[in-house]
């Protein structure tokens, strides 16, 4: 028998219309459940200590990490027998109708590490699905899908369970899922110092909301740091983070942590002395991100144009294209500094990195003078 195919259900924001706390509590006897399944799931276990979070088996707060097992129905039966409606069970993101027995419900997470998603009053409302490591050709990720009761893009996972390191002003540092939260978490349980309290979005995109969030974080002032993989995708997420919190001016620095290729914080926890190492790359190799997002914008041109370094019409390409950069730094002094990279990694001299800012900021000004005086921009 196939897969069944999956109902929609209406409207868009599933749970509109039923009462709230209904929501909450089943979420939270969700929470419950795959609490217990994960107690009992050899797999998932294994998988959890391999990855060096095998403490989050046997120690159930603050993150109540679970296991959904591989069944079709299986929190849905145990949901409906403990009193919740189908409604309420698909209002709350849990279970979904299928298009060929709108009558038949069955389990959004199914065989999937769950790592409960709070608000900001500590309410579970969501959860993320991570797949195991032989789950096939699936998802790494399942997101819970938006109800009235969660919004993927106005919460950051980890805010609520870390309450006491967010007060004490440990400085926040932007991860990309739930794993590399607990990696962070856990590298610093013991270390019995001031540290990084990491934050990831919740599956989606990094938003505008959840900067505002970041930057609003009492240690914002001692800087924001963002440690991703040192991939493409990685690299995106660093130049999207450094858009939306720079402006409006982020109250200390914007740094970015740097990982080896194919490494995050969640990779380095595995290896020897593996806390250690990713509070080093947290501490002290982190650098401004800046930095990063210039000689990330560097690659992809040579990636695209292999040969554009090579002669001085490409190199005053490229500077063209690096400039507008500057014009975004947060401060006189790291302007300066991302000028200087410019130049090094260019080969271009101080003198044509000058002319072509001043020639940048002169379209600039006449872009926003005057509709008489307004010009086309130089090509």
């Amino acid at each position: 028998m196939g897969a069944p195919r999956l109902r929609q259900p209406t409207p868009a924001v599933r749970g509109a219309g039923l009462e709230p706390g209904r929501l909450l509590a089943a979420v939270d006897a969700a929470v419950s459940y795959y609490r217990a399944q994960l107690a009992h799931a050899d797999a998932p276990r294994a998988y959890l200590a391999e990855r060096g979070l095998g403490v989050l088996v046997q120690r159930e707060w603050p993150w109540r990490v679970g296991y959904a097992p591989p069944g079709w129905s299986s929190l849905t039966d145990h949901l409906r027998a403990a009193g919740f409606t189908p409604e309420e069970l698909v209002g709350a993101g849990l279970s979904a109708r299928t298009r060929t027995g709108p009558d038949r419900l069955i389990d959004v997470f199914r065989d999937r590490v769950m790592f409960p998603v709070r608000d900001p009053a500590g309410h579970t409302v969501a959860f993320l699905g991570r797949s195991g490591p032989h789950a096939g050709d699936v998802p790494k990720y399942l997101n819970n899908p938006r109800t009235a009761i969660y919004n993927k893009s106005q919460l950051l996972f980890g805010l609520a369970e870390q309450q006491d390191r967010i007060a004490a002003r440990w400085t926040p540092v932007l991860v990309e899922g739930p794993a590399d939260v607990l990696a962070v978490w856990l590298s610093y349980s013991r270390s019995g110092r001031t540290g990084a309290v990491a934050l990831a979005p919740c599956g989606t995109t990094f938003s505008d909301t959840q900067a505002t969030i970041l930057r609003g974080l009492p240690g914002a002032a001692r800087g924001l740091v963002t440690a991703f993989d040192a991939d493409p995708a990685g690299r995106a997420a660093v130049d999207r983070a450094w858009r939306l919190l720079r402006h409006p001016c982020c109250p200390g620095p914007l740094l970015a942590a740097e990982f080896s290729a194919g490494a995050d914080p969640a990779d380095l926890l595995r290896r020897p002395s593996g806390r250690a190492q990713l509070r080093t790359a947290l501490r002290r190799r982190a650098q401004p991100m800046l930095d990063m997002v210039i000689d990330h914008r560097l690659t992809r041109l040579v990636e695209r144009h292999p040969r554009l370094l090579e002669d001085i019409d490409g190199r005053c390409a490229a500077v063209r294209v690096l400039v507008p950069l500057l014009f975004e730094a947060t401060s006189p002094q790291e302007a300066i500094r991302a000028a200087r990279r410019i130049v090094a990694h260019t080969g271009v001299g101080v003198d044509t990195v000058a002319t072509v800012a001043i020639s940048h900021l002169e379209d600039l000004l006449h872009d926003f003078g005057p509709p008489g005086e307004r010009r086309q921009p130089r090509r």
